[in-house]
């Protein structure tokens, strides 16, 4: 008579090596981490308390789930799209296929904003996509008026249910359209305008990781130069903008003294270009009027 084998559970620990393993052969950077957020997610717990189970053992019903996770991971799903959320400035923000994912470089222009000397009593997110700027700032400065503006009406739902979440629904105003055409008549005046609009050169988008291919290409394609939608920015903000106002920037590689030159042009001044946790220069901030 037959004796069926019964192959021993899986642990914690086993899945995430192996999980690892599989991902890093597929060219996933940082693949433990990726391991480990994957099975937390799957888990319902905190990537730390996977620590304090590595001997506990999973079956089919936490394996099937965290195969799939792996799998569309492997084939250059952003990890965020996967996990349903990302981290910015210490808040939990909806994340998905409908708007650029948040870096951390936009995460220091927020900081950098946040240390302006002056408090901006009313600001304008050009761009918002899935409204981590514009949240942020709101959440942050509870007395500033905040407007926020993006092409993508995707992105606009998106930001609205990142705002909702996180209790700000009352507190920006979202509205869409190219640039300020976006925004309703009479022509407001803003302390503080900030901006990540796309600033990658349309030639450069085929050699982005497969996963910055998966961000809208609304969001990446910045023109010929990467800069032509921030060009326009700057030329239409003016009339936007009250006296002494500030333009906060984020912008691609080498293009600071490009910009720094077209914005003196048009008559900004107190313009410095500012460089990231990389040594790469990629804030502006000006001011005009």
């Amino acid at each position: 008579m037959a004796v069926a084998i019964i192959q021993p559970l899986k642990t914690v620990q086993e899945i995430i090596t192996a999980t690892a393993g599989y991902l890093r052969k597929h060219g996933v950077e940082s693949a433990r981490l990726n391991a480990e957020l994957l099975l937390a997610h799957v888990l319902g717990k905190n990537r730390l308390d996977l620590y304090l189970e590595f001997d506990r053992p999973l079956g089919e019903r936490e394996l099937q789930p965290m195969r799939a996770l792996m799998k569309r991971r492997a084939d250059g799903e952003p990890l965020q799209h996967l996990l349903g959320t990302v981290e910015f400035h210490g808040r939990s923000f909806l994340c998905d296929a409908r708007a650029l994912v948040p870096r951390p470089e936009t995460e220091q222009l927020v900081e950098l904003v946040l240390d302006l000397p002056a408090t901006p009593g009313r600001i304008l997110d050009v761009g918002v996509g899935s409204g981590v700027i514009a949240l942020t700032l709101a959440a942050e400065r509870p007395d500033a008026a905040i407007d926020a503006i993006d092409i993508s009406a995707d992105a606009l739902a998106l930001a609205a249910e990142n705002a909702e979440r996180l209790g700000l629904a009352g507190r920006v105003r979202l509205f869409h359209g190219d640039l300020f055409k976006a925004l309703p008549e009479p022509v407001e005046r803003y302390d503080l305008i900030v901006a990540n609009l796309p600033y990658i050169p349309a030639a450069d988008l085929a050699g982005l990781s497969r996963e910055v291919r998966r961000d809208p290409v609304t969001a990446l394609d910045g023109g010929a130069d990467g800069a032509e939608i921030i060009r326009a920015l700057v030329a239409q903000a003016p009339g936007y903008l009250a006296k002494e106002a500030t333009v906060a920037l984020e912008i691609g590689a080498g293009q600071a003294a490009m910009l720094v030159e077209h914005l003196r042009l048009l008559g900004y001044k107190n313009i410095r270009a500012t460089a990231d946790y990389a040594a790469i220069n990629r804030y502006i901030f000006a001011t005009h009027g």
